[in-house]
């Protein structure tokens, strides 16, 4: 709830789920590959969005309370530093599967609402579901003004349940046509995608958690960009020499996360969609082990931490 309170959180979650919706209303002239482009584009706003909100909420959930005293406060509590650890990766969690989710119900409707050279931009979607995104603004501020709630959760939570009705109106009342006589339909193989991508926020929330229990916002951003950079190539620097059992490049590469192995937009749009929900069973698994390796060394790091 502290996460979900925060002013960026909403403004994060309202930016993202926006573009990724405009991403489906210009023109591109692609020659037939417009879906194509509009489901990568949207599925990138999506992961790089989720990068900066783990990395802001994993340094206002921890490095900003050791700094006020907040978790000094807490500690002295019969509370271990390893279960206060745990509990704000916890809800770090929750709070990027929320921000996934809206997001996902973006990328979804981005895809049906995308257009060749023969469509049109689907004006009715856009008004309902810029409208869901107004009333979900109202019934925070009703909500703020006259019940004493906090306004930014009330709209997150309100957003939340608005965008899924008006993304299930629009799927079923409304038309698209996306070529000559072709009606333009939901491509729900980006689903197993959208969880692909939430994994590795996890993944990116349990790293930036630990570089929070020694280092502030800025060093965390750096330091997670970096690891974010280097593990995009990971294949290409370390991958081939690891497969020649280079020592290093083996090392490297078993360390350092390949955030490609969350990326199935490519292998979507080729076809291979046979075996999506095996291979998502596998990076979860892959993703629960990496975040419990990040999290240990961060209960390391953090168990010996001065906080006063």
């Amino acid at each position: 709830m502290e996460l979900v309170r925060q002013p960026i959180f909403l403004l994060l979650m309202t930016g993202s789920v926006l573009f990724e919706i405009f991403l489906a209303v210009p023109y591109y002239f692609a020659f037939g590959d417009e879906p194509k482009l509009v489901a990568n584009s949207s599925l990138a706003v999506m992961l790089l969005s989720g990068l900066f909100g783990a990395v802001m909420s994993a340094s206002s959930s921890l490095a900003r309370e050791i700094r006020t005293g907040t978790a000094l406060a807490v500690l002295s509590k019969p509370v271990g530093r390893t279960q206060f650890l745990l509990a704000k990766f916890t809800g770090l969690a929750a709070a990027l599967t929320v921000l996934t989710y809206v997001n996902m119900i973006g990328v979804l409707l981005a895809s049906k609402m995308a257009f060749d050279a023969y469509g049109s931009t689907d004006v009715k979607a856009l008004e309902i579901f810029g409208g869901a995104i107004a009333l979900s603004y109202a019934v925070g501020g009703f909500s703020n003004f006259f019940l004493r709630r906090p306004f930014v959760s009330d709209t997150v939570f309100a957003m939340l349940v608005l965008c899924t009705i008006a993304t299930f109106v629009i799927f079923q009342y409304t038309r698209q046509m996306q070529s000559l006589g072709t009606l333009a339909q939901v491509n729900w193989n980006l689903l197993p995608a959208g969880i692909l991508i939430l994994f590795a926020l996890w993944i990116l929330a349990a790293l930036a958690l630990a570089c929070s229990t020694r280092l502030d916002t800025i060093p965390t951003l750096a330091i997670c960009s970096a690891l974010f950079l280097i593990g995009l190539m990971s294949d290409y620097f370390f991958g081939q020499r690891a497969a020649q059992h280079e020592l290093w490049a083996s090392t490297l590469y078993s360390v350092i996360p390949n955030w490609q192995l969350f990326w199935l937009a490519d292998a979507i749009e080729a076809g291979k969609n046979t075996f999506q929900w095996d291979y998502v069973g596998k990076a979860l698994a892959y993703a629960i082990c990496y975040s419990g390796a990040a999290l240990a060394v961060g209960a390391v790091l953090f168990e010996d931490r001065e906080l006063s």
